[in-house]
């Protein structure tokens, strides 16, 4: 099927309004002639499934066409309202791989197929996730190239009885070309207003014949984004320069997406037609992207363990010969700046310059950590399908899918080494890997008292996830000799994994199920599914659904879902070790992850709560999920209407941070333990986390898609309104969590998102006008924030329009020139940015901070 035939498809559909699918964007009109093939959504087992009992926006190549920066998230947030992600500026691990949310959830809770079958996990555990997805390791769909897409279907429903672990928000399948001819090219150039951010984009996608009765079809994408920057100097960086120093950066801190080079992303997708009733298939990808980014400012008067141990009074002194009686003078700081002349004595050609040492020699104005790594993505899928003579048909696969991160920070210090650190470091590799093996078989009963034969599904899998650590560069978390003297270990900002981190952690599990769905009777779908599985390391569980649509007129149709759902911990998040740096309170501080299992992390919990919580072994999140929704149609204008709610319990996350206290004598206990067992960063930690099942949440939302084509001024004309409005309520929570993390959950994304699309072709020429709403939001980490203390952290809604021309120079010629935000409306300003680190905008801003974005695009077709 090529993407004519999928766009004339999803066409009908819009136009009837009564096949339950919701399209999200209008799509182009297919020529003349096309044949009109199925599209195969998920949420339905049944073969050539149309009429669908739960919401699913089925989304065309050509709409993502119509969105002009390439990048699958953003693409995503563009078309699918109940869709958010931020840009992440300087989140640690979030900024190589951005945590997404559907329906208000952390990413980890949305399946993500490719072809209808499960992709692997990212090799990312987003530690700093904005509060929703902290701790969450989801799936990455960016090594996913557009130009391979024929479609993008999402269920909007609660399928974990159906497809597994995850699928608790929803389910996101991306279905590849398969076309057998036809080649199609696309060069793409952008660039924000602001003159940064250029974005270079070559694609190409080319369909072949395999044999008789095969095909394979290539896509290859290669581009590259340069950086931006939103911000304002630092209040202590204008300072310092204030005060003479002449080698700090303007800004010292820059806010803005990071550098991504070097983006390659391959997908191929073959089958081949042995006899009528035997099909095999192949699809796999293999890409790889360098992602490079900022972390925050080390200020060369007090940064603490670094420059400074006492606030700022006097400089951190080294002495590099303690044997010795020569005693390193104080170093004094006076109006923002060191003692001149103590500083000269112990500076390069200083009389104790052998002997003692600061930082200010290495890196006077202080220093930015630059944070990055570069990502490898492959996955492998085969199998065999087709029909046995009784009409049995069986789907028999195996899949394998790898994501490796190779972390790399620079232009930092281990400063417990002094003047012998490295100033760039390979922290360690996250490897995760995903193997599954799955039988899938399906029959259509025949029952003379049902409208429709009853198609029983049922099928096993076996499936096993592994996440391993490997060990980082020696420096990356060594603990050198000046530790003694105050000085901070491991690589500063992102400490490197070290012996006590390293390993491979494994779980295995297999499953049942069973997925039956007929027409009762020519106006009722009914369907249910049952799915039992057996974890090797916390037991079973079992799930079911309940759905039904009935149709009351030919024009009018209801439709609900009851369903249970679970998310097993993944081994990552239940072995994890590490330390982060982040800003608590203003602060920067150097906060510590262990696994739930650690007996430090029990103790420090116990102590932390006088005895209320300890830390447990993980157990898998549980959901309750129902919905309630109508299709209609008004003449020509076609709607849907659903409601959702989703409870939640046990929900895995990272708990709020657990202070501690160097002169309780229980608290340095343990630490004398973490010193002992060598966790980086013991020295200068202040605040300790650990994955827990901490709370219960309820989210409720409203999806609205009403669809309208006609024909105005000699063309063809539609209009496209899909509006969410999503709510979630902190329901349960630990004495461990805190009033940061309940305005997080609650408050942090836009309760309604509204797109509206309207297209026009006529003649060679085609428009294309977005405008895009997003509700008011707070960032829980910007309130009282300000000079004053009293800003409430609430950034307001904002409207935003993005328009496109395009013009076929000749048959299979293409030429587009649009822009995204074309008013350059940007978010609500911070209040005083120089004191928020220099954060001109909310970093957490659902629409972004980068402001309008221009593009052209140039498309081949043979």
């Amino acid at each position: 099927m090529d993407k004519h035939s999928v766009s004339l498809r999803l066409a009908i559909l819009g136009a009837l309004g009564t096949a339950g699918a919701s399209i999200s964007q209008p799509a182009p009109a297919a020529p003349a002639g096309e044949s009109v093939e199925e599209v195969t959504v998920v949420g339905s087992r049944r073969a050539n499934a149309v009429d669908t009992v739960a919401p699913v926006d089925v989304i065309s190549a050509g709409q993502f066409e119509s969105v002009g920066a390439p990048d699958m998230d953003n693409m995503l947030r563009s078309l699918v309202p109940s869709y958010n992600v931020a840009q992440q500026p300087i989140n640690d691990e979030s900024t190589l791989v951005r945590p997404a949310n559907l329906r208000g959830l952390p990413p980890d809770n949305t399946l993500v197929l490719v072809n209808g079958k499960r992709r692997h996990r990212g090799g990312v555990i987003t530690f700093l996730g904005d509060g929703i997805s902290d701790g969450a390791q989801g799936p990455d769909v960016g090594p996913i190239p557009t130009i391979a897409l024929k479609a993008v279907q999402v269920l909007r429903d609660g399928a974990a009885a159906q497809y597994g672990s995850d699928a608790i928000a929803g389910v996101i399948n991306f279905q590849l070309k398969d076309s057998v001819e036809g080649a199609a090219f696309e060069a793409r150039y952008g660039q924000y207003f602001a003159g940064d951010g250029a974005t270079s984009q070559l694609a190409a996608n080319m369909g072949l014949p395999l044999g008789a009765t095969g095909f394979a079809n290539l896509s290859f994408e290669f581009s590259d984004s340069d950086p931006t920057s939103r911000s304002a100097q630092r209040a202590d960086a204008q300072a310092l320069i204030d005060a003479g120093n002449a080698a700090v950066l303007t800004p010292a801190q820059v806010w803005g997406q990071p550098r991504i080079k070097d983006s390659m992303k391959f997908f191929a997708n073959t089958g081949y037609e042995f006899t009528a009733n035997l099909e095999g298939y192949f699809f796999g990808n293999y890409a790889t992207r360098e992602v490079d980014g900022g972390f925050f400012y080390r200020n060369p008067n007090n940064r603490a363990a670094v420059y400074s141990n006492d606030g700022g009074e006097s400089l951190l002194v080294a002495d590099l010969n303690p044997g010795n009686a020569i005693s390193c003078p104080i170093v004094a700081i006076t109006d923002n700046a060191p003692d001149p002349a103590a500083l000269a004595s112990i500076s390069s050609g200083g009389t104790l310059d052998s002997e003692c040492f600061v930082f200010n020699e290495m890196f006077p104005g202080g220093f930015t950590p630059r944070f990055g790594g570069k990502i490898i993505d492959q996955s492998a899928v085969a199998g065999v399908r087709g029909n046995f003579a009784n009409g049995l048909r069986y789907d028999v696969s195996a899949a394998y899918g790898g994501s490796e991160v190779e972390f790399l920070i620079y232009n930092t210090v281990n400063a417990s080494l002094g003047p012998n650190t490295p100033t760039s470091f390979r922290p360690g590799v996250n490897h995760q890997t995903d193997t599954n093996f799955n039988v899938d078989l399906a029959y259509p009963l025949a029952i003379s008292a049902l409208a429709s034969p009853l198609n029983v599904a049922f099928g096993f899998e076996w499936r096993e996830e592994q996440f391993e650590v490997e060990r980082g560069q020696l420096e990356s978390y060594q603990i050198g000799p000046l530790a003694a003297q105050g000085f901070s270990s491991g690589s500063n900002g992102f400490s490197g994994y070290g012996p006590q981190s390293e390993g491979v952690f494994a779980r295995e599990n297999i499953a049942l199920y069973l997925d039956l769905e007929a027409d009762v009777t020519d106006k009722l779908i009914f369907g249910t599914a049952v799915r039992w599985e057996d974890f090797d390391d916390f037991g079973t569980t079992t799930n079911f659904k309940v759905a039904a649509r009935y149709e009351l007129t030919d024009t009018f149709a209801v439709r609900s879902t009851v369903s249970t759902g679970f998310r097993a911990p993944t081994p990552g998040q239940a072995n994890i070790v590490r330390t982060i740096t982040q800003m608590v309170n203003g602060q920067l501080t150097e906060t510590g992850v262990l696994p739930p299992t650690n007996p430090i992390a029990s103790a420090l919990a116990s102590i932390a709560s006088d005895g209320e919580f300890s830390a447990a072994p993980l157990k898998p999140e549980e959901s309750f999920n129902w919905t309630l929704g109508t299709t209609f149609d008004l003449g020509p204008l076609g709607v849907t209407l659903d409601y959702f709610n989703i409870t939640l319990e046990d929900r895995i996350a990272l708990s709020s941070l657990i202070d501690i206290d160097r002169t309780d004598p229980d608290q340095l206990a343990i630490l004398n333990q973490l010193s002992a067992s060598g966790v980086p960063g013991a020295s200068t930690l202040t605040a300790f986390q650990f994955f827990t099942n901490d709370f219960e949440t309820e989210t409720q939302g409203i999806d609205l898609v009403a669809t309208l084509p006609f024909e105005f001024a000699g063309g063809q004309s539609s209009l496209i309104l899909a509006l969410n409005w999503t709510e979630t309520q902190l329901k349960e929570i630990t004495a461990l969590a805190d009033a940061t993390r309940k305005i997080q959950l609650e408050d942090q994304l836009p309760g309604y998102r509204a797109i509206l699309t309207g297209s026009h072709a006529m003649g060679p020429w085609s428009f294309m006008a977005r405008t895009s709403y997003y509700d008011s939001y707070i960032v829980a980490l910007d309130i009282g924030a300000d000079a004053s203390g009293e800003f409430d952290g609430k950034y307001g809604g904002e409207l935003l329009v993005d328009m496109e021309v395009s013009y076929r120079i000749t048959d299979g010629y293409r030429l587009t020139v649009g822009a995204q935000d074309i008013f350059d409306n940007m978010p609500d300003q911070f209040p005083n940015p120089e004191l928020n680190s220099g954060a001109i905008y909310p970093t957490g801003s659902p629409m972004g901070f980068n402001g309008g974005f221009w593009y052209a695009r140039l498309n081949i077709d043979f």
